[in-house]
């Protein structure tokens, strides 16, 4: 049987399967476990349930173990029978089990929300230097397959040009140092960044500049009051101009892209950390409601990698 005594002799092991330190997983457990009593008895006395307080079978597994589940099923991303033979439950607890904790996880974590709350609430210089290093911010969207849809609609709305497969999209918005401070929900695969940008614009400092690639070509006229660097882009003559030459960059506008990108890789490795937990990499095999929630709980473990314990 898979469990935490087993594991944590074993530092390497336990990071791969956790995405974790031991240290970093015992911080956060510290931290569930203070606000398991609180959390525990608001799910029970809550008023849609219908059977009674303390019926029903007890938790097989101690909450420990129930967040190790949990991290394994978010990093690794096999199967709940798999996962149910490993730590001896039945597959239908497997998830059950997951849903229950994911709240007070979520709850734990520091989240981009929590991030992003905090940033416009900044007053000084000094603050935001602190928050922003460089005064700046990266943003980028990335995209994940979703099986093919069963409704036709959902099948063209969510097929991705660019992916050649049902996808959904997340926006995400990252320091300097790789701190996640924004996510947007997701959207639909077919939907342009710019257009996802529109409807999920993050909030930050006047100070801040924002740094994004191509896709948010146009940014800088739609939103005049927002400080931004965006690459220089090679213009096409259009339709209608035969024999007219396309206007190429200038080496100063290349030597501008080029530094611009060696900054924005930032955003990249953030992306990279994300999909390193398989249930980000992978085709997302849950429901479409579940998204967001994975995605809060992926943000603010790579958070809590960056930012350590203090920020729990």
């Amino acid at each position: 049987m898979l469990n935490y005594d087993k594991l944590y002799r074993k530092p390497a092991i336990f990071r791969s399967f956790t995405g974790l330190e031991v240290p970093e997983f015992d911080a956060l457990y510290t931290k569930i476990d203070e606000k398991y009593p609180e959390y525990e008895e608001k799910r029970l006395y809550r008023e849609d349930r219908q059977r009674a307080v303390g019926a029903g079978h007890p938790f097989s597994l101690d909450l420990r173990n129930r967040l190790l589940m949990l991290l394994i099923y978010h990093r690794l991303y096999v199967t709940s029978t798999l996962l149910g033979f490993l730590v001896d439950l039945s597959q239908s607890n497997v998830l059950k089990n997951i849903r229950k904790l994911e709240p007070l996880v979520r709850e734990t974590l520091p989240l981009p929300s929590k991030i992003h709350k905090a940033a416009q609430r900044l007053r000084t210089l000094e603050e935001v230097e602190e928050h922003f290093p460089g005064f700046q911010a990266f943003l980028d969207a990335t995209e994940q397959e979703i099986p093919r849809p069963g409704n036709k609609c959902k099948r063209r709305t969510h097929y991705s040009g660019k992916k050649k497969r049902h996808t959904v999209k997340t926006q995400i918005t990252v320091t300097k140092r790789s701190v996640i401070v924004h996510r947007s929900q997701h959207a639909r695969g077919s939907r342009h960044d710019y257009s996802l940008f529109n409807w999920r614009r993050p909030s930050l400092p006047d100070e801040v500049c924002l740094e994004v690639d191509l896709g948010y070509d146009g940014v800088q006229n739609d939103y005049p009051e927002l400080k931004v660097k965006v690459p220089f882009k090679r213009r096409s003559p259009g339709r209608g101009k035969r024999g007219v030459k396309a206007q190429e960059l200038t080496e100063e506008q290349k030597e501008y892209n080029r530094v611009l990108a060696s900054e924005r890789v930032v955003v990249e490795h953030a992306i990279s950390r994300l999909k390193k937990y398989r249930i980000m990499a992978h085709v997302f095999r849950n429901r479409l409601r579940y998204y967001d929630v994975m995605t809060d709980i992926i943000c603010g473990l790579v958070n809590l990698r960056i930012l350590g314990a203090a920020a729990l």
